[in-house]
């Protein structure tokens, strides 16, 4: 069984996270190749949650929150071999405990759109992104 658990950015081993964000692939659509930037996104996250069975890394949820209005959490990597066991909705309770009276927000993967109405999450239709600068 997994323990999810909170940390502090800053303190994940780089090349772990970096593993499990390859083995979720979530890495198709974060910058794990460009070292300095992803270890700049490990670090500037408030709110870490991870999953770990027997010490070994096998999900997280990132996030960047307030406590008070809105936690945006901005990723969510289970490792493919424990997809579908309930380490990700295991995840977001943790991040919604640590912060319970911030509305939880989030982008959805394109594959992942169907899943989050199943587990309580309300669709919003007026979300926009810019792409950063450099």
């Amino acid at each position: 069984m997994w323990k999810c658990e909170p940390v502090v950015g800053a303190s994940l081993d780089v090349a772990e996270a970096t593993a499990l964000y390859r083995a979720s692939t979530l890495a198709e659509r974060r910058p794990v190749a460009d070292v300095e930037r992803f270890t700049r996104m490990l670090a500037g996250a408030n709110l870490v949650i991870t999953a770990r069975v027997d010490g070994r890394l096998i999900g997280i949820a990132r996030s960047v929150t307030d406590g008070a209005y809105v936690t945006y959490l901005s990723d969510i990597a289970v490792d493919v071999e424990f997809q579908r066991r309930g380490v990700g909705r295991d995840l977001i309770r943790a991040t919604r405990e640590a912060a319970p009276r911030a509305k939880l927000v989030l982008l959805s993967a394109p594959a992942a759109v169907d899943y989050y109405p199943h587990i309580g999450f309300t669709r919003h239709e007026s979300a926009w992104t810019l792409d950063a600068l450099g």
